[in-house]
């Protein structure tokens, strides 16, 4: 294996960052470029992403938490004040509001004098994945993907270098996906919507070679990095040989697998967490070593993700990682390391092998469109992470610090007054709802009235919705009236819960075995079976906590009241004294877990049923869950909690002491 005479050129280098204002979000940003990052990576809050503005009751306690909160063309110059358009590469995680993002974008540049056909970056855009793992989806999928079709045609006849969709694979192994199923359900995704492109009728034949090379990915890299290689080097096989076969792109560069990547959250660990430094380190192997399967563009998370909001200095160390890896050793000197490799390409085979298995049993349900409407892929990925939880729980799976090497020295990471995190500052929602207020009141309201009837008039007669949304951003319509136009032509969804699955199999069943005869014992003190309702409140749309315990407390013989995800205070409460309930379970992972508790208390007094005892997981800080304690939360489970059949048991204890029963069944 020779050296390479050149030094590749490293990857885009991203932090994926964004929170409280765009004012806030702009000095990180502009701060984190100072620091040797090269590409931009805006993660946007949860209201934005799903369509409603600052104001809205659906985003109370919700704004400037994941991300950064844009209302309206003004925050999107905010926060991207001082920073050259023309001179940089924008990654946008942004799916169902995705159009509208990029129409404030192509505005912002043209107020900067840009021309909006220099602009490069990337729009997420892929919806459908939305309905499987991250929930920011509002339509039904027919009209989202009608959306993402008009923002590729538009992009490629007007914003020749931008990626106008990353088909995004990293949520699906963060929802339970296996290797074999990444590359499946990715590729099935990509297929759908570059068919869906073509059947619109809105880009020549002669130019669709353009649309299949502008076609970009987003991937996940677990800890078994030599699997995660081989599994970039299919992904790459595979979509050179769908773009010449299916598509007929005879440019080999046309047909090159090009990929960003954030490597795996679902592993990192609240317990021992400076044990993420190393696995976020071996996970980037994975998508580094292979010159042939190398990512474009890389972002790490922090190594305290699982505790909160990473600081400016934890993400300047995962920035760290990347130079020191692209800069100081050698890797970027020689060809492909794996290149005759027998054991790499026999497990590469293997991959394909069942990858092309999996597609096709999603061809025979009529395809990935389809699939998600009946519910079948997110089946799969329920059951594939309820296999790998049982795998943790029976210590077949091996998690350092958490079910293994347990003893620990307390980590001088986390100590301080901040406890190693960062917290968004409770005056920002206020502050960015006034500004929203402000802004109102010096539009002009003829213009913003003019432009959401184009835009209305544009998705009833199936016109591209880009250039109307562009005038929309121009005239200083709000992101709420973007999407409330819209919901009131296309409608709004909800997606199945992929938990009408039993899969008790595995795991401790000893363990198990005795969850069960409590739940039983207990129903029968209790003259009815045990029901549990799992609520996830708020437009937060992580999904997978709540559908874990939700398959869990029927494996363990509750009834199990399960909806899904973005409920109101309101409904959950309504739900638990309709439905009977027991024991309310809250999953919160946006950080508005004090706000939620305190509407869903105040609901639970409304209806006289504040004696239902309540419990919330997520990711949650110790001094936060003192104070959900205090507020008369019964228990706090957060990600160090991975023994389900603990909880089910903790969960049996609070059920009987809110009723006066002993603590043992008779």
């Amino acid at each position: 294996m020779s050296k390479d005479s050149t030094r590749e050129r490293p990857w885009l280098m991203r932090t994926y960052s964004g929170h409280s204002s765009a004012r806030a979000s702009n000095a990180l940003y502009r701060t984190n470029l100072g620091k040797g990052q090269t590409g931009l990576s805006v993660a946007f809050d949860l209201p934005t992403q799903t369509g409603y503005d600052s104001d809205h009751p659906l985003a109370r306690g919700e704004v400037g938490k994941v991300g950064v909160p844009i209302d309206h063309i003004g925050d999107m110059e905010l926060l991207f004040d001082q920073i050259p358009l023309d001179q940089m590469n924008t990654s946008m995680t942004i799916n169902a509001t995705a159009p509208w993002l990029l129409a404030l974008y192509v505005a912002v540049a043209e107020k900067q004098g840009v021309d909006p056909a220099t602009l490069q970056g990337t729009t997420q855009n892929d919806v459908i994945k939305e309905y499987l793992s991250r929930g920011t989806y509002i339509f039904p999928p027919e009209p989202s993907v009608r959306l993402t079709t008009d923002l590729i045609s538009y992009t490629v006849a007007n914003i020749p270098r931008w990626n106008p969709t990353n088909i995004c694979s990293y949520h699906l192994q963060e929802a339970g996906a296996t290797p074999t199923q990444e590359l499946a359900y990715a590729l099935c995704t990509a297929t759908a919507i570059l068919d869906a492109v073509q059947a619109s009728g809105q880009i020549a034949p002669e130019r669709f070679q353009d649309v299949v090379a502008r076609i970009s990915f987003f991937v996940n890299a677990g800890i078994r990095f030599v699997e995660e290689t081989c599994k970039m080097r299919a992904f790459t096989r595979m979509w050179d040989e769908i773009a010449q076969q299916r598509y007929g792109v005879e440019d080999p560069k046309a047909r090159r697998f090009r990929y960003g990547v954030q490597v795996n959250s679902l592993g990192l660990t609240e317990a021992q967490p400076e044990n993420n430094v190393q696995r976020i380190v071996l996970e980037m192997l994975a998508v580094t070593l292979s010159r042939d399967a190398r990512a474009r563009a890389i972002q790490l998370p922090a190594w305290n993700e699982a505790l909160g909001l990473p600081r400016p200095w934890d993400q300047q160390w995962a920035l760290r990682m990347q130079q020191v890896l692209a800069l100081e050793t050698d890797l970027l000197e020689y060809d492909d390391l794996f290149e005759g490799s027998t054991v790499i390409e026999a497990k590469v085979q293997e991959l394909i092998a069942g990858a092309r298995a999996e597609m096709a049993r999603v061809a025979e349900q009529g395809g990935m469109v389809q699939c998600v409407d009946n519910g079948y892929v997110k089946r799969e990925l329920v059951q594939s992470h309820t296999r790998r939880m049982r795998d943790i729980e029976s210590g077949a799976l091996k998690i350092v610090g958490v079910n293994c090497f347990e003893k620990t020295a307390e980590s001088p990471l986390t100590a301080g007054g901040d406890s190693g995190i960062m917290k968004v500052d409770e005056r920002a929602e206020r502050e960015q709802i006034e500004s929203l207020l402000a802004f109102r009141q010096q539009r002009d309201s003829q213009r913003v009235a003019a432009a959401l009837d184009a835009l209305r008039h544009a998705a009833v007669n199936g016109d591209n919705v880009m250039p109307a949304s562009i005038e929309c951003a121009r005239a200083g319509v709000t992101t709420g009236e973007w999407s409330e136009v819209l919901r009131g032509v296309f409608g709004e969804y909800r997606a199945p819960t992929g938990v009408d699955i039993s899969t008790a199999s595995g795991g401790d069943e000893d363990a198990m075995a005795a969850v069960r005869a409590r739940v039983l014992a207990t129903s029968a003190e209790l003259g009815r079976p045990l029901r549990l309702l799992i609520g996830k409140p708020g437009l937060d749309g992580h999904s997978n906590g709540a559908e874990q315990i939700a398959v869990k407390g029927r494996d363990a013989g509750f009834e199990v009241v399960y909806e899904g995800i973005r409920l109101t205070p309101a409904h959950i409460a309504r739900a638990a004294q309709e439905e009977g309930v027991h024991l309310i379970g809250l999953s919160v992972l946006s950080g508005s877990h004090l706000e939620l508790v305190e509407d869903i208390q105040q609901e639970m007094r409304k209806l006289n049923a504040d004696d239902v005892p309540l419990v919330i997981g997520g990711i949650i800080p110790s001094d936060d869950a003192q104070q959900l304690q205090e507020r008369g939360v019964k228990a706090v489970f957060t990600p160090k909690d991975v023994d389900m059949n603990q909880i089910m048991h903790r969960m049996v204890d609070i059920i009987r002491q809110s009723h006066g029963l002993p603590a043992t069944a008779a």
